[in-house]
């Protein structure tokens, strides 16, 4: 049970955290930031919101690095998997 809890938690750290970026990341440097909402829908149909949901997923794949090499595999393994659906929604964007 102790494994699967370390899984659960790398998981969930890997769901937040492309997420918890992609908003920093149009909040702080997107010139046409008008609410999270709002800009997602404009930017949705076209290839830039694949690309930027792609680059969300880059600090998570770090932080999968951290924890694998910190031994802790399967907090790696749960947090890579996290990145999954967002690596996959992109990939079928552009």
């Amino acid at each position: 049970m102790e494994r699967f809890n370390r899984f659960i938690y790398g998981f969930l750290v890997g769901l937040l955290l492309p997420f918890l970026f992609m908003w920093l990341y149009l909040a702080l440097l997107y010139p046409g930031y008008e609410g999270l909402g709002r800009t997602l829908s404009l930017l949705f149909p076209g290839a830039l919101f694949a690309k930027i949901l792609m680059l969300s997923t880059f600090p998570n794949l770090l932080l999968t690095f951290v924890f694998y090499k910190s031994d802790s595999f399967k907090i790696s393994i749960g947090s890579l998997s996290g990145a999954m659906p967002y690596l996959i929604a992109s990939l079928f964007m552009l």
